[in-house]
């Protein structure tokens, strides 16, 4: 019988000497990458009579999916929110400086802004695959303005909205466009908030809850519409209550629908939520845990005083005040440094510690058939870590993006 080697004669790549992160556990077996893809060996040795073109020999590294970060609001000095001439370079040089943290793909997030920032910026990033320019782009997450003035947090007050026409129209008034838009974080309690739920997720947009003041019953609701992650669980929303556990409940609601999850976002920095409320949430509903980095444009940037938009900020360690208070201003810790501060958080185990930043994004999202894991047919989305989990090489499609230096 002839071999067909001619499937694909696109060149075969051999992960060898790993150990990858497969069915929630790590096994030592090679990794077949082709056209991008993970390959399913043993149809290439049956069908196909294949071999490998060419093998990278991973030293023992655990070889996981690449990072998803959906909430991210820039770095490096970049603003998301802050419209330039040209607002594709800022995103692309964020995009190129991820891949140094293992982060493959992303939500660049829009913070509460007025309509001319939106008309401007989402026309201009549009949804696309990453590759050795930097990681691919999944959708803006635009987090505002439709949310609580009470739980405002660092969002400015004079631009947030309600929903006054009935959702919609107020949307797009808003936003221009849901093009190129992968999720929405609003307040439920907001009046006609359902009719927007129901619509966007119609839509196949991810509506996420926070920056609210929602009761339990609102958030059961607003997940009954469609509504799937709530936004830094803990962050800019009523505390937990006995009596009432607002959106926190939703990690124990016996009111989700079946076969339906609830996903939720943590900034694992070990700043904006302590420890034991990270182990509580991550005990009470472990398969739901998101790590997000809701990283500013300080991320990245040396100790010191530094300006950002209208404001200067004081970076100090790990933290970024608004300078002279004691303020925070969102998160400079990346994705990597996440997932190594859950594990050691909260004791679970590596491989959890992974799917929290690869499986679980994807889920939420609606990707999972091709990121996030990495089954046979899966884009080949790779990170190779040590055992501290230290990110040594970044891969896109197959192919290397980012490497460690000596």
């Amino acid at each position: 019988m002839p071999s067909n080697k001619s499937v694909s004669d696109a060149p075969i790549t051999q992960f060898v000497n790993c150990r990858i992160l497969r069915d929630h556990r790590l096994q030592r077996e090679d990794l077949w990458v082709r056209d991008g893809r993970i390959l399913d060996p043993e149809k290439l040795f049956f069908d196909e009579q294949g071999y490998a073109d060419k093998r990278v020999d991973c030293e023992g590294s655990i070889i996981a999916p690449g990072f998803i970060d959906v909430q991210i609001n820039g770095g490096y000095g970049i603003d998301f929110s802050q419209p330039s001439d040209d607002v594709s370079t800022g995103f692309s040089f964020v995009a190129r400086k991820i891949l140094e943290h293992g982060v493959t793909s992303f939500c660049p997030t829009l913070v509460t802004s007025p309509p001319a920032v939106y008309h401007k910026v989402l026309p201009q990033i549009k949804v696309h695959n990453g590759g050795a320019h930097g990681a691919g782009v999944l959708g803006f997450h635009l987090e505002g303005p439709f949310i609580s003035v009470e739980k405002k947090g660092a969002h400015p007050e004079q631009f947030l909205r309600t929903f006054q026409s009935g959702g919609m129209e107020d949307l797009m008034e808003a936003y221009g466009s849901l093009d190129n838009v992968a999720m929405v974080t609003l307040a439920p309690e907001l009046a006609s908030s359902q009719l927007v739920v129901r619509e966007l997720c119609q839509r196949g947009i991810t509506v996420s809850l926070g920056h609210s003041v929602a009761n339990l019953s609102q958030a059961e609701d607003a997940v009954q519409h469609g509504a799937s992650f709530i936004t830094h669980l803990f962050n800019a929303m009523l505390p937990f209550h006995h009596r009432d556990p607002g959106i926190v409940g939703l990690l124990t609601s016996d009111q989700i629908p079946a076969g339906r999850s609830v996903y939720y976002g943590m900034i694992a920095d070990g700043i904006h939520t302590n420890p034991a409320a990270l182990r509580i949430a991550h005990r009470a509903h472990p398969s739901g845990l998101v790590l997000v980095t809701d990283a500013i444009t300080a991320m990245g940037l040396p100790p010191g005083r530094h300006t950002l938009g209208q404001q200067v900020i004081e970076i100090q360690g790990l933290h970024a005040y608004v300078a002279g208070t004691t303020t925070l201003c969102g998160s400079i810790a990346t994705m990597d440094m996440c997932v190594r501060h859950f594990r050691q958080a909260s004791g679970c185990s590596v491989e959890e510690a992974l799917e929290a930043a690869t499986l679980h994004p994807a889920q939420l999202l609606g990707i999972s058939h091709r990121k996030g894991n990495l089954d046979y047919g899966s884009d080949a989305d790779l990170v190779l870590l040590n055992d501290a989990l230290e990110i040594q090489a970044t891969y896109i499609s197959g192919e290397e993006v980012w490497r460690k230096g000596p």
